[in-house]
């Protein structure tokens, strides 16, 4: 399957569509045209109904789709290590494999990549304490909590060192609390990395709490439908959670995703 093309001309740019569109063999037109351009270090959600073509766009982003039209560029930034990747993806599940430990789910990526044991070792450890789970990693996923769960499937994407994390939904199935918790590390983390983020949701809420830039997508075929700019300095934590300002954007954005509910059954 072709991989998204690598281009070097635009240094402040780290993904970029254009006229993106994906048609299914059935005939489903799912997505597009779509034209997007994520900066460089930007964190950037996603926002829209089911079927609106959110996770096709992330998965041809990351190349495990080809788009039936239009081309998707990722920027290059050097050379890449062995066992490195451009993109880390967080799936909807925590996929995590039940006979192997904490350790080795998340050592997975650079078993694949052959990266020798020492330096895996290191990089496991180093994702590991990232996401609070330096004390877990000999635990298996029947211990875990469902938010344990999903930080190992996000130290096994941050793994390989990538300078793009795609997330598909990975907070949508936890409770409210810890949903909650996993907003703030993972902007925490997002800060302290410099990664690029495009994270799919279907909460306003999260997309505001979370987001530099909130796209809303219209219903299928996925368009851009509305782009806000989350303006509230950094760093955000729950007195952003609960301010005016913070409710004031989730009523914006959440007039703009309206429309694309309109006719939907069951909306």
């Amino acid at each position: 399957m072709a991989e998204p093309a690598l281009s070097g001309s635009d240094a402040g740019s780290a993904v970029r569509l254009r006229g993106v569109a994906k048609t299914y063999d059935s005939g489903v037109a799912a997505l597009g045209p779509l034209d997007l351009d994520v900066a460089s270090g930007e964190f950037v959600s996603l926002l829209g109904p089911s079927g609106c073509g959110k996770s096709t766009a992330l998965r041809l982003i990351a190349g495990l789709a080809t788009p039936s039209a239009g081309t998707v560029e990722l920027s290059h930034h050097g050379t890449e290590q062995r066992g490195s990747h451009r993109i880390g993806f967080v799936f909807q599940e925590p996929t995590l494999m039940p006979w192997a430990n904490v350790r080795d789910n998340v050592r997975l990526p650079l078993k694949l990549a052959h990266a020798p044991a020492a330096d895996a070792d290191a990089r496991i450890a180093a994702a590991l304490d990232q996401v609070g789970l330096a004390d877990f990693a000999g635990a298996y996923p029947r211990e875990l909590s469902g938010g344990m769960k999903m930080r190992v499937s996000l130290a096994r994407a941050l793994v390989t060192d990538p300078d793009i994390l795609l997330m598909d939904e990975p907070f949508a199935a936890l409770d409210e609390i810890t949903r909650f918790r996993l907003n703030n590390d993972l902007l925490s983390l997002w800060r302290n990395l410099h990664k690029t983020v495009i994270f799919v949701t279907h909460s306003v809420f999260e997309s505001v709490y979370l987001s530099q830039r909130v796209i809303v997508m219209t219903a299928r075929p996925g368009r851009i439908g509305a782009e806000f700019r989350i303006t509230s300095p950094e760093p955000r934590g729950e007195e952003f959670r609960t301010s005016a300002e913070y409710a004031a954007f989730c009523r914006e954005v959440s007039g703009a995703l309206a429309p694309s509910y309109a006719g939907q059954a069951g909306a």
